[in-house]
């Protein structure tokens, strides 16, 4: 449970009528108490006094630890699995192996292809073959030492190249369900408009193939999770997790059990960034050992365990071409990306798409081709990490537009202004667009940043860059086909006057227990002190889909509003019974049932409570959403589709060390269109969160193979940007009040990364005059381009002087 940790509001009575209220900035009629306003989130006194209750920190009574046995071998053939040594060990409860659960499971019933543990074979470094419950720790990984693995090992595929041709002599496929002799897991081919034609016809054209090396999520929380097989014969899972609801479903099948004798509780995360949006196998683990046992069973990763774990951003190699007429409008874009999805499949059919569809936004473009190839590797799974799916694309349109603009001698600002998308209007793919503010952050961040006076005029060595970008809403189809709603959210009111918000939506850190007791807060004129937010708990909580793809702000805001609405109509005609005056003269505001007319007639908010308590006990009402049809009828319509999308800006000032080719940014300008602001210090942080994590991207971090042997597995060598490495953010949200969001917002966590990947890269050319085709941008990189450039330079002026 969350709650604001001070009861002023129950212990001092209102003794006047409010005033008329404050006005939006925007200039509207609109009238708000707590939406605008700078408001701390609901539980960060407990995390700050250490108070929060994490996985790891919860404890039962003959509790056992858990450890895996991880494969040594990328790829290879179980044989046999001998584990009498380690059951005959003192302490040793149960054993694991993956006969013991073999149901397939994956997050996408597409892509069912995960087991809880190795059945038959093993498909990278790290995967679990065998697990152990014991008294300790120290006896549980004892005990893998005495379990005798015998295998053949087989010929890996670390390569993208490898997985895409077809099998050779002596090769055998990481999945025996792929269609073909390959290990192509999925392919999409999209076609819009007339690329052919636009290219042919351009004034210009531009092209550029880049290679990202995969990143990972490097939260704070480690993987962890208990589970508990109660005396009442139900199962309870106690799981650091973005997506409670989509484990429910995985474990009910993974188990052949009904949903009703499974409960899944979500404690405080601690961090997520989509690396914990999948069903795991380690749920699964815990829980049938716990099963086995009849004892509570803990299990938590160290750092080594959370990268074989990963579910990172894919690995991808991108080609991309873009077509311009002589006025400057972009006519044609051209993207064919390979993408490493690793052993399994995770998200990776919606990356897939996502890698093509959502980077022709926020331009209009009228032809557009995508061609995307997700393999499997010998490699730890990629799947879903904040931008999902647009991040590397975006990096490359962007740059590839910087690179029309050099050649036709276009200002970068100036033609993205050109090219940008109205509002309310229909991308070439069917996506529909309603508030849009991406003018405004374009222009906001050249202003602020003095664009003019710095683009091409800095010295040598200084540079600065801009890129954009465009970002769901949550996603207008559900993954699990249902008739259901996508977010539920519940309220209860006793005697007491405090709202009880019950909601599915997990929150990670990003705040939706904020938003969502903002929201409920906002709709009945009541202070946050008497919001209780209860999340998630199965038994408790409706169904959500969980926090992912940006949806939570907007469909779970919806959710509370109107469950919100709902109880404000059942407390004004209650004070309409008191006083007699018609509904219609009454609103919810400042601790009354406000009553617009006569206000002497206003009816204080626990007055109008009893009278709606009485004869009926405590109020409760219910609040849903579900996204409007939408979309078009092509294969794939699917992928990308949103109840509204997100604009971003940004620009990036840095220097780059000629001598070295480091590269240090500045100062960076922000500009986000998040729809309506709800909270500006949650916003900001959501901003300066995903251009901290996107620096790290584009200069530093990357998951470092040799061979199938990942070299950097830790927080010391995995090289996360440092507060030094940080540059000074000048944030500027921007207000586009999106007419189906709850109180006009849209999102804020995710749609902000993607950008500052090209800003960073557009301002390396101003500074050096090079482009850097691989991802991240260490110093290395960075000097053999100069270099590169400089022999190239003196070979030219060796051949005029010739």
């Amino acid at each position: 449970m969350s709650t604001y940790q001070d009861d002023k509001a129950f212990r001092a009575p209102l003794s006047t009528l409010p005033s008329t209220g404050k006005k939006r900035q925007d200039g509207s009629d609109q009238d708000f108490n707590i939406i605008g306003e700078r408001t701390p989130l609901i539980d960060a006194r407990e995390k700050v006094l250490g108070q929060a209750i994490y996985t790891d920190d919860i404890d039962f009574p003959g509790m056992l630890i858990c450890k895996i046995l991880r494969s040594p071998w990328a790829h290879a053939r179980i044989d046999s699995i001998d584990i009498d040594k380690a059951l005959a060990l003192p302490g040793v409860h149960s054993v694991m192996v993956g006969t013991d659960a073999p149901i397939k499971f994956g997050v996408l019933p597409i892509s069912q292809d995960e087991t809880a543990l190795a059945v038959d074979k093993v498909r990278h470094l790290g995967e679990g073959i065998a697990a152990v419950a014991a008294e300790t720790e120290a006896i549980a990984l004892e005990a893998l030492e005495l379990i005798d693995v015998k295998v053949t090992e087989l010929k890996p595929f670390l390569r993208k190249k490898d997985s895409t041709r077809e099998l050779r002599e002596g090769e055998e496929k990481i999945h025996e369900h792929i269609r073909f002799e390959n290990n192509i897991h999925k392919r999409v081919r999209q076609s819009f408009g007339e690329p052919d034609k636009a290219f042919a016809e351009a004034a210009w054209t531009a092209n550029a193939s880049f290679e990202f090396k995969g990143v990972t999520h490097a939260f704070t929380e480690p993987i962890a999770a208990i589970a508990h097989w109660t005396p009442d014969q139900r199962l309870t899972l106690w799981t650091s997790q973005q997506v409670p609801h989509y484990t429910h479903l995985a474990i009910a099948r993974v188990f052949e059990m009904p949903m009703h004798r499974i409960r899944v509780i979500k404690p405080t995360v601690g961090g997520g960034f989509g690396g914990k949006s999948d069903p795991f196998p380690h749920e699964m683990v815990v829980s049938w050992l716990a099963m086995d046992c009849g004892r509570p069973v803990k299990m938590l990763f160290d750092r080594e365990e959370v990268f074989f774990s990963n579910h990172g951003r894919h690995p991808t190699s991108n080609e991309i071409s873009m077509a311009m007429d002589s006025n400057g409008k972009v006519t044609g874009l051209d993207i064919n990306a390979t993408i490493d999805g690793g052993a399994f499949g995770s998200f990776g059919v919606v990356t897939s798409y996502y890698n093509g569809v959502l980077s022709h936004g926020p331009y209009r473009i009228p032809s557009f081709r995508y061609q995307g190839t997700r393999i499997y590797s010998n490699r730890p799974v990629s799947g879903a990490m904040r931008g999902h799916g647009s991040v590397n694309t975006r990096l490359g349109t962007e740059v590839v537009l910087d690179m029309l603009c050099a050649k036709a001698g276009f200002d970068p600002v100036q033609v993205r202004l050109d090219n940008t998308l109205s509002d309310f209007t229909t991308l070439i793919n069917g996506f529909r667009i309603t508030s849009n503010g991406i003018r405004e952050c374009i222009q906001t961040v050249a202003e602020r940043s003095d664009w003019a006076n710095k683009h091409g005029k800095l010295p040598y060595g200084r540079g600065i860059g801009i890129g954009c970008g465009f970002y769901i809403s949550g996603s207008a189809l559900q993954i699990h086909k249902s008739r259901l709603p996508q977010s539920t959210v519940h309220l209860k009111v006793d005697m007491d006057g405090g709202v009880t918000i019950h909601t599915g939506a997990a929150d990670i850190g990003q705040g939706s227990d904020t938003m969502a007791a903002q929201v409920v807060a906002e709709v009945l004129g009541l202070p946050m002190e008497r919001m209780r937010v209860y999340a998630v708990d199965t038994d408790m909580s409706p169904i959500d889909l969980g926090s992912y793809s940006s949806r939570v702000t907007f469909m779970n805001g919806l959710a509370a509003k109107r469950a919100a609405e709902d109880l404000r109509e059942q407390l004004i005609r209650a004070a309409s019974r008191l006083s007699g005056y018609a509904v219609e003269s009454f609103i919810m505001r400042d601790g009354y049932v406000y009553n617009r007319h006569w206000p002497e007639a206003s009816v204080p908010y626990m007055e109008a409570l009893e009278e709606a308590l009485a004869g009926k006990g405590a109020l409760a009402t219910s609040g849903c959403y579900t996204a409007p049809p939408m979309g078009a009828a092509y294969k794939g319509a699917g992928a990308g589709l949103s109840p509204t999308y997100s604009f971003t800006s940004y620009i990036c000032e840095l220097e780059v060390d000629p001598e070295t080719g480091m590269v240090q940014p500045l100062k960076i300008w922000a500009a986000h269109d998040c729809g309506r602001v709800l909270n500006p210090l949650a916003v900001e942080g959501q901003i300066e969160g995903s251009i901290h994590m996107g620096l790290g991207q584009i200069l530093c971090e990357e998951m470092a193979y040799e061979g199938p042997n990942l070299l950097n597995a830790n927080l010391l060598d995995y090289r996360i940007p440092t507060p030094s490495q940080t540059p000074e953010m000048d944030v500027s949200l921007i207000e586009s009040v999106d007419p189906e969001g709850p109180f006009g917002a849209k999102e804020c966590g995710e749609g902000g990364l993607a950008p500052i990947l090209p800003a960073v890269a557009n301002g390396i050319y101003d500074a050096v005059g090079v482009r850097i085709h691989r991802v991240p941008m260490t110093p290395d990189v960075v000097l053999t381009a100069i270099e590169k450039k400089a022999r190239k330079e003196r070979r030219e002026a060796a051949a005029r002087s010739a």
